[in-house]
């Protein structure tokens, strides 16, 4: 047998009492509106009689598809009318906001634009075109596992032109089509750009959306990711909140690194601002440096770089400043004054950007997260990989664009 619902309200306008009565059957809310008319006394051969009985009008059922305490996370909500129309229906989370939805163009149906979230108390309100309401509730099943992320830029930051969004996800996500539709990209120029799923370097699942071509200075960027009662897949668990971040881009600045040349150059809006010596890696072994694209990652000012932690053995324990990543696997820019001997002349690093003191220091002052350095070279031991940080520019838009679970 099915349980009533928590509470029923009544309201009908002026004159026109209606009666709500609950139905057994229906998934949560079952009520029947049945509006009445006074009969005139020329109605009294037909059974109304003079001041008599009021003639029920045609009765309608409303019922919900979720029920009880524990309803079944993960789908839209939806109420239905037997017969009639509805006026309005108002889903609401308690402690939260409502759902949004539509009503169906036969005027019976209103569904929820979004799914029920995991571990969540709902409260139905439906009125009809009649003035009869009713009110319902039903509480969904707490997630077993939950899914997080990590966003990529920070809210409200200023990035380089060729920094993407990126998200990197704790748990596998194996329903990637649902989760990409719940991502929604805004941009102040409607900038043209996609969505890729990739493997983090760390291992895990990681989705980035890169314009087709880096941004546009001033570019002002909003990612919602409505992803609250979205189920990742086996092993993956619920998401059980929505994330928001917004970014703004900053000048036009490029980092040209030529390992040929064994020189580095700053240009900004087409201009060169600098350009100095330097030594990459070491060609003919793991201690060359990448080509390719490298987005700036972090600035990281001073710290300490042992080879142990990229795999080169004791090769070197240094305190090195000015270091600027570009690459999870330890490829920075940074000052590298006992290499000297070497700036401009031959690539004898393991596998980073060296320069003199004061070039990586006015380097660093300039240069900001997102910006790109577009290396290039035979001295190299191959292309940056998209997971192996923001790699995502050494892929073709075509084949970017395949990445895409939609």
């Amino acid at each position: 047998m099915i349980a009533a619902p928590r509470s029923v309200r009544r309201t009908a306008p002026l004159g026109r009492p209606v009666r709500l009565t609950l139905i057994a059957g229906t998934a949560v809310l079952g009520t029947v509106l049945t509006a009445c008319t006074g009969a005139s006394a020329s109605d009294s051969d037909k059974g109304s009689g003079k001041g008599g009985a009021a003639a029920p009008a045609s009765e309608a059922r409303i019922s919900v598809n979720l029920r009880g305490s524990q309803a079944a996370p993960g789908s839209p909500v939806k109420v239905t009318l037997g017969s009639g129309k509805l006026k309005t229906v108002t889903v609401s989370a308690k402690g939260g906001e409502a759902l949004t939805g539509r009503i169906s163009a036969d005027g019976r149906t209103w569904t929820s634009d979004r799914p029920a979230a995991p571990g969540t108390t709902y409260g139905v309100e439906a009125k009809n075109t009649e003035g009869g309401s009713a009110e319902a509730g039903f509480t969904t099943a707490a997630a077993d596992k939950v899914n997080k992320l990590t966003l990529a830029p920070g809210k409200n930051t200023t990035v380089g032109i060729a920094q993407p969004l990126s998200i990197v996800f704790d748990n596998p996500v194996k329903d990637r089509a649902a989760v990409e539709k719940a991502l929604k990209v805004t941009t102040s120029n409607n900038t043209e750009g996609s969505w890729g799923w990739l493997q983090d370097y760390s291992g895990k699942d990681r989705v980035d959306w890169r314009p087709k071509e880096y941004w546009k200075s001033g570019t002002k960027v909003t990612l919602d990711a409505d992803l609250n009662g979205i189920d990742s897949g086996p092993s993956g668990g619920w998401f059980v909140r929505d994330y928001r971040t917004t970014f703004t881009i900053g000048a036009d600045q490029v980092v040209e690194v030529d390992l040929d040349r064994h020189r580095l150059a700053l240009k900004r809006d087409g201009k060169t601002v600098m350009d100095v010596p330097m030594s990459a890696g070491t060609p003919g072994g793991e201690k060359a440096s990448w080509r390719g694209t490298a987005v700036l990652m972090s600035k990281e000012g001073t710290i300490n770089m042992r080879s142990e932690t990229v795999g080169l053995g004791d090769a070197y324990d240094k305190m090195v400043d000015s270091s600027m990543r570009l690459t999870w696997s330890g490829m920075y820019a940074h000052a590298a004054p006992w290499n000297a001997a070497y700036f401009g002349v031959a690539n004898r690093s393991s596998g980073c950007v060296g320069m003199s003191d004061a070039n990586a220091a006015a380097l660093y002052r300039q240069v900001r997260v997102g910006d790109p350095f577009e290396i290039t070279g035979a001295d190299a031991k191959g292309t940056v990989a998209e997971g192996n940080g923001y790699g995502a520019w050494n892929v073709s838009w075509s084949d970017w664009q395949a990445k895409s679970a939609l």
